[in-house]
């Protein structure tokens, strides 16, 4: 080839590929900048949030910022996440082409399921979970071909989840729990052959379902969770077809018959969780090849014992069987086993002595046994590797002295023995053991004198019932974080040290049925928290400091059977209980305990006198004159009146009697009466008696009267405005309300008898409750409520009542969510809207915004947001939706005022108290700290905090984390059973029995869900 020819050929080759590169250079530069508008434009859709202010023109190497993933210098992953984001997905989002990422969980994201997404073709992640998505989910999901991820859980998707799902072949992963599906879950899941992690957990309003026979045909599936979703009947005996299933969970649902024996073939099985079905039936015998790490099968019905085949399983870690009906002894092998961290078996039927073994070949970290039948010693190697953190064998019949080595278990943090037969002396390291924080061994038979040393930690400090004696130590002093000394009924002696005053963060000190002498320290200020101070039946004399009058918190106060003397001090009329009977005191009793409240308060002081019989008290001298004796001519004459008035009054009342029946006839006439029970009254009774003396009340809807008919009982009367303005809106309110509750009945909702209407008013008539609104005897509010009169301010709602006025809203709202067709919505829940019997019965009142649901849990759109500030649910001020989960975060208020004391609209820097409630909770606050101080009573304090802790669940943002209101009421009367709170320690099971605070996962802790 001539060279001419050949360098014109070279020449153009290499032109071509200057001029091709250079234009790919070109196009490499325009989709640069195409992307960084694309992302700039998407700050700008989300508001321009100050979180992304390094998203601007200037900074072009988008790639470097932390939101974004790219591959090849194209974005290929966007990461959003907990940034308060509350506008919707960017329509245009799929504009950037090589999207395969994209993760906006944790926000406030509204409306429904974006599908422009679809548009996105080469998505393969996509989490939108803890949103505040809503309606269904598409049924044309599966246009997403690629997707492997895909996780919308913690929203409020509601309907069936889509059989089209079925059809995503790719999928690795699917998580749709805690959301508000009101259907089924499609059989079409079994299709997905690549699935690895299934989780429709806590969907408790799905239909009544069975395990679908097909998930066996998933092989490759690892985790399976489905707790809390309402399965029903067995579990199918060809589960363990599953044959890569590694961690299994279907607890809290209606599981019944035995755990089938398919299940143990799984070689891969690492975890299981069975716990709160309903299975009956012995537990069956494990097999030798499992390789399970934790067992919870707790809070069931199993019977029979606890199969020895345990001690096969050489990987367990965990071990909880608590809260079933087992019984027989616990297979000595089981304290063998070499992982063994947790072992849970309190609440059960068992007997017997407990292996010796125990903690010997394993580090046991956690040891709960409490509430059964064993007897015999504790095994002495409890604490052997030193990670002992809880010793919970409270209430069984174990005896003789506590192991030796507990007195060198340094990492011991509670201690909980009470109610057993111990006896002997406290191992002498344990009194001061660093990390501990219960000691709680009261109700046994232990002896020997109080350490001069106590661990520093100790808050919770329980010995009564025991035969300890001596004085109380001078070094009571280092005690400095006790909150509670509880001695009674020890051989205490000595005096009441001064020392002992040097707690200041002590709020119960009890030291009653001691041999206590001497007199009071009379400096007694410091004790700023204490509410309960008990020193009955000891041998105290002297007078009582005047300091205990100035104790800002002090509510229970018991000196009784001493031998104090002198004057009753200055003592706060804040004090619910007192008691200073069977002393030597004198003088007159103070006034404002001159009531039957405290007529056993000063019983057997022979020198005190009161101004009232009611306390059984020999009277003071009041110096009253003799009467005179009266002559007959003033008799006569007195006699001769009041005959001329008998007649007079005769007279004028046939003359008012004939005119009423013709004024009754009239009125009767023109007013239409709608019966809804069977009246004792009628029209003109009502309408009559309208009058501004009987205004017990009066609101935006108008006025309310008490009404006194057939002599001896009240109704309360509803009278609507007659404002023509307004007078449209009210009728929606009166027909709604009379809609409502003319076809419900419930003890806990007021009844509504009738309605009495004409031309010109409105007016409904109730059942009349004498203890006014809530609102009023939480927060002293001085008006007067509808429905209701005067509250009587001398009565005390202590917290006995106070649950039982949340029991009674609970069961109310109960009836009207679950057992009402269709459901109900209240949508103005608050304090002034339930009302209170004689009794402190509970109802829920006004009715006028509520709504009827379609179905159960389906969204209903308001064409406005109507309420009241401080109770409404953040879905439905956004989006003005609702369902019956408003309405539980509106109790939820309640309940943190019934704790806390403060009103729905208390904040300092905050707007709420609910926003205050979580602030603390988030900072870590003590709850103790944040109840209402005038009304807390140590016994009633692990309460107070778990229905503190209820109120939080139940107000949590995302709809799908509230509890419904059959699992609140379940919670409130297990607390008022004691069943759940009593002296168990929170860590051991937390406020709701339908949300475990597990040892292991991370479902649900009592911080938000969408909140670090």
């Amino acid at each position: 080839m001539p060279v001419l020819v050949k360098f014109s050929l070279y020449f153009h080759v290499a032109m071509f590929l200057i001029l091709s590169h250079a234009s790919n250079c070109k196009s490499q530069y325009h989709f640069h900048v195409e992307e960084h508008l694309i992302l700039l434009k998407i700050k700008f859709h989300l508001q321009n949030p100050s979180f992304l202010t390094h998203w601007n023109t200037s900074n072009t190497s988008y790639c470097s910022w932390p939101e974004i993933t790219c591959t090849s210098g194209s974005v290929t992953g966007l990461t959003l996440v907990n940034s308060n984001i509350t506008q919707t997905i960017p329509f245009f989002l799929c504009d950037l082409k090589n999207l395969t990422h994209v993760d906006f969980h944790k926000n406030f994201i509204p409306g429904e399921f974006p599908k422009n997404l679809y548009t996105c073709s080469k998505l393969k992640y996509l989490d939108l979970s803890m949103n505040n998505l809503v309606g269904e989910i598409p049924y044309d999901i599966h246009s997403l071909v690629n997707l492997q991820y895909l996780n919308l859980g913690a929203t409020n998707f509601s309907g069936d989840i889509p059989s089209s799902i079925g059809r995503m072949k790719e999928l690795r992963f699917i998580a749709l729990q805690y959301c508000l599906f009101n259907g089924t879950f499609p059989y079409e899941i079994g299709n997905l052959l690549n699935l690895e992690t299934l989780d429709l957990s806590s969907n408790n309003m799905f239909l009544p379902s069975k395990l679908p026979m097909n998930l066996t045909k998933l092989k490759k599936l690892k985790v399976f969770h489905m707790f809390g979703s309402n399965l029903v009947g067995e579990i199918p005996e060809d589960i363990g077809e599953m044959v890569a299933l590694e961690n299994l969970d279907i607890s809290e649902n209606n599981l019944t018959g035995n755990i089938p024996s398919g299940l143990f073939m799984l070689k891969n099985l690492s975890i299981v969780y069975l716990d709160r079905n309903s299975f009956h039936g012995e537990i069956p015998s494990f097999v030798e090849a499992m390789n399970l790490i934790e067992i919870d099968l707790a809070e069931n019905n199993l019977t029979g014992k606890i199969p020895n085949d345990f001690s096969k399983l050489k990987k367990l870690t965990w071990l909880d069987l608590f809260m079933n009906n087992l019984s027989g002894e616990i297979p000595q092998s089981i304290g063998n086993l070499p992982s063994l961290i947790g072992f849970s078996v309190f609440k059960n039927k068992l007997s017997g002595t407990l292996p010796n073994d125990f903690g010997l070949y394993s580090k046991l970290e956690y040891f709960h046994i409490a509430t059964n039948s064993f007897n015999g010693r504790l095994p002495d190697n409890l604490c052997y590797h030193g990670k002992l953190h809880s010793l919970n064998v409270y209430e069984n019949h174990l005896s003789g002295e506590l192991p030796k080595s507990l007195g060198n278990c340094s990492s011991l943090v509670e201690l909980k023995i009470y109610k057993n037969e111990f006896y002997g002396k406290i191992p002498s390291g344990l009194w001061s053991t660093n990390n501990l924080l219960t000691f709680m061994i009261s109700h046994n038979k232990f002896s020997g004198e109080l350490p001069q040393n106590l661990s520093s930690n100790v808050s919770l400090f329980d010995i009564s019932y025991n035969q300890f004696y001596g004085k109380i130590p001078n070094g009571v002093s280092s005690w400095t974080n006790v909150v509670e000394f509880i001695a009674s009924k020890n051989f205490l002696n000595g005096s009441v040290p001064q020392e002992l005053t040097n707690l200041f963060k002590l709020e119960s000190l009890l030291l009653d049925q001691n041999q206590l002498k001497g007199s009071l320290p009379f400096d007694v200020i410091s004790w700023q928290s204490l509410v309960t101070l008990n020193l009955s039946q000891n041998q105290l004399f002297g007078e009582i400091p005047n300091s205990i009058g100035h104790l800002p918190s002090l509510s229970v106060l018991d000196l009784s059977q001493n031998q104090f003397s002198g004057q009753i001090p200055s003592i706060p009329p804040r004090i619910t209980n007192l008691n200073l009977s069977s002393n030597n005191l004198t003088g007159r009793v103070p006034s404002e305990f001159e009531n039957s409240a405290f007529d056993r308060s000063f019983l057997n002081n022979s020198g005190l006198c009161a101004y009232t019989k009611e306390l059984s008290l020999t009277l003071c001298n009041f110096g009253l004159e003799k009467p005179t004796k009266t002559s007959p001519w003033s008799v006569g004459l007195i006699i001769g009146l009041i005959v001329v008035a008998f007649l007079l009054a005769w007279l004028a009342s046939f003359m008012i009697i004939k005119l009423l029946t013709k004024r009754k006839q009239a009125l009767d006439n023109s007013w239409k009466l709608i019966s809804f029970q069977k009246l004792n009254f009628t029209v003109s009774n009502i309408v009559s008696s309208l009058t501004e003396q009987n205004i017990i009340g009066s609101g935006g809807f108008g006025t309310v009267y008490q009404v006194l008919v057939d002599g001896s009982s009240n109704v309360a009367v509803k009278k609507m405005m007659s404002n023509r303005k307004i007078r449209q809106k009210l009728e929606s309110s009166f027909h709604a309300e009379v809609k409502i509750l003319s076809s419900i009945r419930h003890r806990n909702i007021v009844k509504l008898l009738c309605c009495i209407s004409n031309d010109d008013s409105m007016m409904l008539v109730y059942d009349y409750l004498e203890n006014s609104s809530l609102d009023k005897w939480l927060h002293n509010k001085n008006k007067s409520s509808v429905m209701s009169g005067s509250a009587r301010p001398h009565v005390v709602l202590d917290w006995p009542k106070r649950l039982k006025i949340a029991i009674g809203v609970a069961h109310g709202l109960c009836y009207m969510h679950h057992d009402c067709s269709p459901p109900i919505v209240h949508r103005d829940i608050k304090t002034s809207n339930i009302l209170l019997d004689s009794e402190f019965n509970a109802k829920v009142a006004d009715f006028g915004l509520a709504k009827l649901l379609m179905k159960p849990g389906q969204f209903n759109t308001m064409s406005a947001v109507i309420g009241s500030f401080g109770y409404m649910a953040p879905e439905y001020v956004q989006t003005t939706r609702v369902n019956e989960k408003i309405d539980v975060f509106s109790f939820g208020v309640i309940l943190l005022e019934l704790t806390t004391g403060k009103e729905a609209t208390y904040g300092d820097e905050h707007s709420s108290l609910v926003e205050w409630s979580w602030s603390h909770v988030h900072e870590g606050s003590n709850i103790e700290e944040l109840l209402d101080k005038d009304f807390v009573e140590p016994s009633y304090l692990d309460e107070m905090c778990n229905i503190f802790k209820l109120g939080i669940m139940c107000t949590t943002t995302l709809p799908s984390s509230r509890p419904s209101m059959k699992e609140v009421v379940h919670t409130l009367l297990r607390c008022e059973g004691g069943l759940v709170f009593g002296q168990r320690n929170v860590e051991e099971y937390d406020v709701v029995p339908f949300l475990k605070n597990s040892k292991r996962d991370s479902r649900l802790n009592i911080v938000d869900s969408d909140t670090d």
